[in-house]
């Protein structure tokens, strides 16, 4: 008897507007290769620029730039305005911080607006590596 491998493609969400396809063939999944700094600026754009820039020149949108986030006061881009949960964060953004903020924001600040949530470490690792390097 002659079995042919089947395929099947499903897609798995890892936030807003995007998805990673994971192939399966014959019972056995294919890992797909974990996510590189390089890659953050693509994930960036995908999961992130919707409501925040990399820059000072565009408009403010519904989320504050996040230009040379690392080192920045919480709460303290100019022309932005913060949620009250922010009013009373007194903390520096570094990786670390970052790292927590993209797992679960309302952790980190208390009563914050941001709905994303990213679960995946090598995913937040490469788009906290991309913020890094505008600094």
């Amino acid at each position: 008897m002659h079995m042919t491998k089947r395929r099947a493609v499903h897609a798995i969400g890892l936030g807003c507007c995007s998805a990673v396809l994971v192939v399966k063939m014959a019972g056995a999944q294919i890992p797909l290769p974990t996510a590189k700094p390089s890659d953050g600026a693509a994930l960036f754009k995908t999961q992130c620029a919707t409501c925040h820039t990399t820059n000072l020149s565009d408009p403010v949108r519904q989320g504050p730039p996040l230009f040379k986030i690392i080192g920045r006061h919480a709460g303290k881009a100019d022309g932005f305005h913060y949620s009250a949960g922010f009013a009373k964060a007194d903390f520096v953004w570094d990786e670390a911080k970052l790292d927590v903020w993209l797992t679960n924001p309302q952790e980190v600040v208390p009563g914050a607006v941001m709905a994303y949530r990213q679960s995946k470490p090598e995913i937040r690792t490469a788009v906290i590596a991309y913020l890094k390097e505008l600094n």
